[in-house]
């Protein structure tokens, strides 16, 4: 199977490709969120563009510990409880011995992520209003269906998912979570988000603190 071509350049260049799909529905007064960290550079531009404001929602993935890339399920910052995805857990054998120290470690990242990005950050209240929701790609879509659960328990008006690519399954399956999923490019992804970048690196903390500060 070959590997699909780069579509972006890299998560900039992907976020001024959503910037006119998502101009066009002229939104009024939305609140453009990132999930961090790759949907941070490209929600940056969309934010700028339709002069939002830029907020974060901390979420992470819960992976399967000889698989990391395989999520069972996500935390979100506003979640009292996991995200799960049953399914996952009993085909992997997953018993709850092994979830818990997942679960666990990726609790101490996301609170150390709160202090680190959040510090000193006034942030928004969604509540009634139009939210659009940015990562920089849609394969399981398991740490955006935990961000999406905590902006409706925050009473959103609109929520619209935002993403530069993505699996055409999962567009299907978050049609029915979201209230509307725009997206530059559909496809099969076998080989991850990342093979539709030419530069996927990893985003450093304080490239994130960077990207923060030209937002603010």
């Amino acid at each position: 199977m070959p590997r699909p071509l780069p579509l972006f350049a890299d998560r900039t260049e992907a976020g001024l490709k959503l910037l006119p799909l998502l101009a066009a529905r002229g939104f009024d007064r939305p609140l453009v969120y990132a999930l961090p960290r790759g949907g941070v550079p490209v929600a940056l531009p969309i934010a700028q563009g339709l002069r939002a404001l830029l907020d974060l929602l901390l979420v992470r993935k819960l992976g399967v510990p000889w698989q990391p890339e395989l999520g069972f399920g996500a935390i979100a910052e506003g979640l009292a409880e996991p995200l799960l995805n049953q399914d996952i857990i009993a085909h992997t054998g997953l018993t709850e011995d092994m979830i818990a120290p997942v679960l666990a470690a990726e609790n101490r990242e996301l609170a150390r992520r709160v202090a680190l990005y959040l510090k000193g950050r006034h942030r928004q209240d969604p509540k009634g209003r139009i939210v659009i929701l940015v990562d920089d790609g849609l394969a399981t879509g398991i740490t955006a269906r935990a961000g999406i659960a905590a902006l409706r328990k925050q009473g959103v008006a609109r929520l619209v998912l935002a993403v530069p690519i993505a699996a055409p399954e999962s567009i299907a399956e978050f049609q029915g979570l979201a209230d509307e999923v725009i997206t530059v490019e559909t496809a099969p992804i076998h080989f991850g988000i990342g093979s539709f970048y030419q530069d996927f690196h990893q985003i450093s903390d304080a490239e994130m603190l960077e990207i923060l500060a030209r937002a603010a």
